[in-house]
Formats: structure tokens, C-alpha cells, sequence
């Protein structure tokens, strides 16, 4: 199963830096949620559509490896790929790459999210259709 690459172009701005110009660390998982946010809307899904309809992805765990620092007025990637749906999860696996020739990789990230109900925010399945959805979406 071939996986599809979702990209996500982005530009570092000042309030996403530290004093020294540095992207703060925090602000990477920033990046990664607007990329997955994206990427469901390409799929002709809104969050708040999911959410009149009771349910909504939550994150449930992260993995995240800091190589490189991302820098004020970057410009960036954010490539998204999934390795994994299940009937109430999700998991991704991103990187923030700085979009120049070398596409040097700054951040890697694997991402769980969980679809859970809103009345209880348990976990609970995902509507078959958006299921199949995601599942053909990935490869």
C-alpha cells in the first residue's frame, strides 16, 4: 500500500518565536495540528461539521523528535503521512522540513488522534463513511 503525502506549506512569524528568533517548541505541534486540519478539509471534511455531528479527533499521544530549530521568517513544510486508522484512531506520522533545495528535516512527529464522542469525550467509533474515507485517502 503505496501512503500519500499531505503538504502543507507554512511561514515562521514572530509570535511563533522566542526572543532569540527560535520557533518555540510548543508551537511545532501548532504546525502539525493546522496540517491534519487541512488535510481533513482537502477530504471535504470541516471540524465543526464533525462536531454538530457529536464527534471530534482528539489527541491522544505524541511523539515528537527535535533536530533542528526552525527560525523566524522560515519557510516551511509540513508533511503529513498516515500509517494507521482504526475505527476510533488515527495515527499520523509528520515533519517539518524547511522548503528550500535540501528540504532539511527540523521536527518529526507521530501523532494519535482519537475520534471521541463530545457528550462524553470517550472514544468512540468513527462513522463508517469517514472511516472508509480516511482509509482511501491514505493509500
Amino acid at each position: 500500500m503505496a501512503e500519500r503525502e499531505f503538504i502543507l506549506p507554512i511561514r515562521v512569524y514572530y509570535e511563533d518565536t522566542d526572543v532569540a528568533g527560535v520557533v518555540y517548541y510548543a508551537n511545532y505541534l501548532k504546525f502539525y495540528e493546522r496540517a491534519r486540519t487541512e488535510w481533513l478539509r482537502s477530504l471535504g471534511w470541516e471540524q465543526d461539521i464533525l462536531i454538530e455531528k457529536g464527534l471530534a479527533f482528539a489527541v491522544a499521544k505524541v511523539e515528537a523528535n527535535y533536530r533542528l530549530p526552525a527560525r523566524f521568517n522560515d519557510k516551511l513544510l509540513v508533511k503529513t503521512t498516515i500509517t494507521k486508522v482504526r475505527r476510533a484512531s488515527v495515527v499520523f506520522e509528520q515533519q517539518l522540513v524547511k522548503d528550500d533545495e535540501q528540504q532539511t528535516v527540523l521536527n518529526t512527529a507521530i501523532i494519535k488522534v482519537a475520534c471521541v464522542d463530545m457528550a462524553t469525550m470517550t472514544p468512540a467509533a468513527m462513522p463508517e463513511y469517514l472511516q472508509e474515507e480516511i482509509a482511501s485517502a491514505w493509500c
